[in-house]
């Protein structure tokens, strides 16, 4: 029986280091890039993996990959460490004077609300218990909009609808006027984003992109989804406006993906040096990581963010208060975009924006 554990141990250790190592290469796939999605579980794996060879194997070769194993923690460790409260944070919080300043605020819902999903009544209860001045809602169709319309059309005189029935819609729902709309198609076909101007109630005018690019899976590259976050990194370093991007990013906040995006816009992330908020997955406990995001620009200060509660999805929805201030706070930097990066970044986009394929996953919400 020991022999038998102690290989199995040894077989996890073995399959954990090289699920470790993988993501480093950078091999834009989606059996490469999906492994730097539970960098978390593999933290706690590896400790006790390393526990356990230890305590099972007390000799130098049992010592050897303990320390291995405590390798990949520290690597792990690396990633994910400055999704907790140890690290400084990026978004700087918002003064008395700000707080006190209501019509420089705006709350935003958002949600991924899983096409096949029916249960409308949760979403709806919690804008009406909420009352965000914007609600995003991404994976919707046309049953979800009419589902929506109802109860909440003439509480929010502004919206975007764009349903689809391949899990790629998005609607807008805004108690604060929207202008300059512009619905695209970034890099995929039926793969929508959204820009618009937001006036506030102060008149100041902010921009909104909402995104929701494709997934990473076993069987596909990843050049449509890390095309379209770097696509709208630049297109937000380049605008003049004070700006949020939000959405499903199908992507967690620790990736090269997303590290770039950052590098690229230069937009702040409220989860650094605050915690890791998983969004996904609601119904498995053990396998949640940071799917759901929003970048702000540094002129805006956090008030509040949270995760709230199931609404039926697979995705927890997320609630953000922020607060847009005179001033572009000094303390707080992403990173820079070297040329070199740059210039690969834009070719790969050059060369996605010519592939004409179908979306990654169109059929996975299809009903029985």
């Amino acid at each position: 029986m020991t022999t038998i554990l102690i290989t199995v141990l040894w077989i996890l250790g073995v399959l954990l280091v090289i699920a470790s190592l993988l993501p480093l290469s950078k091999i834009p796939h989606g059996i490469v890039r999906g492994l730097a999605f539970p960098r978390e579980q593999f933290f706690g794996m590896a400790v006790i993996l390393a526990v356990l060879i230890l305590i099972v194997h007390p000799n130098p070769i049992g010592w050897m990959g303990g320390a291995v194993l405590v390798g990949v923690a520290v690597l792990q460790a690396v990633y994910i460490g400055k999704f907790t409260p140890i690290w400084s944070k990026q978004s700087v919080d918002a003064d008395a004077d700000l707080r006190a300043d209501v019509d420089r605020h705006i709350s935003i819902l958002s949600a991924n609300v899983k096409k096949s999903n029916h249960d409308y009544g949760k979403l709806i209860a919690l804008i009406h218990a909420r009352s965000p001045d914007i609600v995003l809602t991404i994976e919707v169709d046309e049953d979800w909009i009419d589902a929506l319309k109802e109860p909440l059309g003439e509480i929010y005189p502004h919206w975007i609808e764009v349903p689809k029935g391949n899990g790629y819609g998005i609607c807008v729902m805004s108690h604060l006027k929207l202008s300059e709309t512009d619905v695209r198609e970034v890099i995929t076909k039926d793969v929508p984003s959204v820009r618009t101007t937001v006036h506030l109630r102060n008149d100041d005018k902010m921009r909104l992109y909402v995104v929701h690019p494709e997934p990473p899976v076993i069987d596909h590259d990843t050049l449509g989804r890390d095309s379209e976050i770097a696509e709208i990194g630049i297109e937000a370093d380049q605008d003049e406006m004070p700006l949020v991007v939000a959405g499903d990013l199908n992507d967690v906040a620790w990736s090269t993906t997303t590290r770039r995006f950052q590098r690229l816009s230069g937009l702040l992330d409220p989860r650094v040096g605050r915690g890791f908020y998983n969004t996904f997955s609601a119904t498995m406990p053990m396998m949640r990581w940071p799917l759901d995001h929003l970048f702000h620009h540094r002129q805006f200060r956090l008030l509040e963010m949270s995760r709230l509660g199931k609404i039926g999805s697979d995705h927890f929805p997320m609630w953000f208060v922020l607060a847009l201030a005179e001033t572009q706070a000094a303390v707080s930097d992403p990173g820079a975009v070297d040329a070199e990066e740059a210039r690969h970044t834009k070719k790969r986009i050059a060369q996605e924006k010519k592939r004409s394929r179908e979306a990654i996953g169109s059929d996975w919400e299809d009903e029985d």
